[in-house]
């Protein structure tokens, strides 16, 4: 029987892996580990130092390979994520079949917590043969954010909505809410609304050591944390971040 963890290891500081995520790692008999690029090699690293901290099974193997690259160019941007999910899915299927076989356990280090704007339990279904899927919760990123401003993400008896920059962007302020979560936002798409009333709570590379965080009106640190979101993608080849915006009633 083949059984695949997918164990969330919150946002890049191992001190946020929960006692079950670190028993996960540790029954794993084999452990992949990404590479997406050398742009983004810290991410691998990260999980390196990870499983340098928490594994202490000496029988269990770490294998890393190449992720398969999405094709941005696709047109139908459905039609060219479900492709991409199907080359990595391909991708781990040999990669468990060339370490470990048909029999045992598998782990995969999670960014954040499997469940959320995270495809790795879609990816998971398209394998051949099918595991058993075992998940593992972690810290999100929206409870890093909020953790590093001290912020209660609900307001008292009221909705928030969780959604992707390009939602927002297409879409504008979504309707019955006054507080929006926003993932997955590569061009900074608070800037396509209309400041007025609103406050924003941002943070980049939470939980890592380059965490970034600021907050403040809209109208006043927007301009900010753009070009502080450029000079940190230029130095670091890559950036990872979200963000909170209430709207005043």
């Amino acid at each position: 029987m083949l059984t695949l963890s997918l164990i969330g290891i919150g946002c890049g500081d191992p001190q946020q892996l929960t006692l079950a995520a670190i028993d996960a790692i540790n029954a794993a008999d084999l452990i992949l580990i990404p590479r997406k690029g050398t742009a983004k090699s810290d991410l691998a690293e990260l999980r390196r130092a990870i499983c340098a901290q928490a594994l202490s099974n000496d029988r269990t193997r770490i294998a890393e390979f190449d992720l398969p690259v999405r094709d941005a160019g696709e047109e139908d941007y459905r039609k060219g994520v479900d492709d991409w999910h199907d080359a990595i899915a391909a991708t781990w299927s040999e990669q468990i079949a060339r370490h470990l076989g048909g029999e045992g356990r598998v782990a995969l280090l999670i960014w954040g917590d499997p469940s959320l704007y995270d495809s790795s339990l879609r990816i998971a279904r398209r394998l051949d043969p099918l595991p058993l899927i075992d998940v593992i919760p972690g810290i999100t990123s929206i409870q890093a954010l909020c953790a590093a401003h001290a912020l209660p993400l609900n307001e008292i008896g009221e909705p928030f909505l969780i959604t992707t920059g390009r939602r927002l962007r297409e879409g504008g302020w979504p309707s019955g809410v006054d507080t929006v979560v926003v993932m997955l936002d590569g061009a900074a798409a608070f800037q396509t609304l209309d400041p007025e009333g609103l406050t924003i709570w941002w943070g980049a590379y939470l939980g890592m050591t380059d965490q970034i965080i600021m907050a403040g009106e809209l109208a006043e640190v927007g301009s900010r944390i753009v070009a502080a979101r450029r000079a940190a993608r230029e130095r670091h080849g890559w950036i990872m971040d979200s963000y909170v915006l209430k709207r005043r009633p």
